[in-house]
């Protein structure tokens, strides 16, 4: 009980120096979330230099969120969505101490604090987890796209305006990375800047290995165009379409594999009741 009740003052007293010094304090038009858990915890993970330090780590956390939010996004956001992941978990453990000292269980607090520890890794994981599922994504859509764009250029089509087309989709299925991508190439195209260029920066967006391939095939032969520009991307169609195969079969045995623990407590259930019935009546 006493170390409970000294952990909540302990770091609720941290917390509210955090607000304190954070500055923010009348800054009423901020979103609360920002408010009460990063701009405290960045002015504490700044001061005490840890961002700093700890560089090298964020810096591949900085490259999944990039990826995930555009190049709008900056290192100071990042900082911030550090900050507030690590607020999350210091506000479970600060809930954890304080529930401890109302119930008396000391539970709670080992409890809160590890949750304090879980919040900001699971976050951490969450974002990687984002970063896989998109590049999935890319990877399921590009030979279709493929397979699209070589047929509009054997119809007659020029590749820029079968980029657009291709980007099109009316089948409610038309918020996919790669035509949101792809839609901002034309954007970019329309705007005057080069085709090149404007490749470059949909390479770059994407961040597929794939797409990087894609991206040099067009780069190297669009100025041909013809057959042997159909001929190169037909090629890259088949090391697509076996790298598309791939990705299914993994999400297929990744779905299978979470269907194990529901169908385990099913299973569980289903022994106490059909069980329960047998035991009462030996009791009885």
């Amino acid at each position: 009980m006493i170390a409970a009740l000294a952990a909540g003052v302990l770091l609720t007293l941290i917390w509210g120096y955090a607000w304190i010094i954070s500055g923010r304090a009348n800054h009423g038009r901020r979103a609360a979330k920002e408010r009460w858990l990063a701009e405290p915890f960045l002015e504490l993970l700044q001061r005490s230099g840890l961002l700093d330090r700890a560089q090298s780590i964020t810096a591949g956390l900085h490259g999944k969120l990039l990826i995930l939010n555009g190049e709008t996004w900056t290192a100071g956001a990042t900082h911030r969505f550090i900050a507030g992941a690590v607020g999350a978990g210091y506000a479970a453990m600060c809930a954890g101490a304080w529930l401890a000292v109302l119930s008396g269980e000391q539970t709670m607090l080992c409890i809160g604090l590890l949750l304090g520890l879980v919040i900001p890794a699971a976050k951490w994981k969450d974002t990687a987890g984002k970063v896989e599922r998109r590049k999935q994504d890319i990877l399921l859509l590009l030979p279709e796209v493929l397979n699209k764009l070589m047929l509009l250029l054997g119809a007659g089509e020029t590749l820029q305006r079968a980029l657009v087309r291709c980007a099109e989709r009316k089948d409610g299925k038309g918020q996919e990375p790669l035509l949101l991508e792809l839609r901002k190439v034309n954007e970019s195209i329309r705007n005057g800047e080069s085709f090149a260029a404007a490749m470059e920066k949909f390479n770059r967006r994407c961040g597929v290995q794939e797409v990087s391939v894609f991206t040099t095939t067009l780069l190297l032969n669009y100025r041909r165009g013809g057959d042997r520009l159909v001929l190169s991307l037909k090629e890259l169609s088949y090391s697509l379409w076996e790298k598309r195969k791939a990705v299914a079969r993994s999400r297929g045995e990744e779905a299978s594999s979470k269907l194990v623990f529901p169908l385990v407590g099913i299973f569980f259930v289903l022994m106490i009741l059909v069980a329960s019935p047998a035991i009462l009546m030996m009791r009885g």
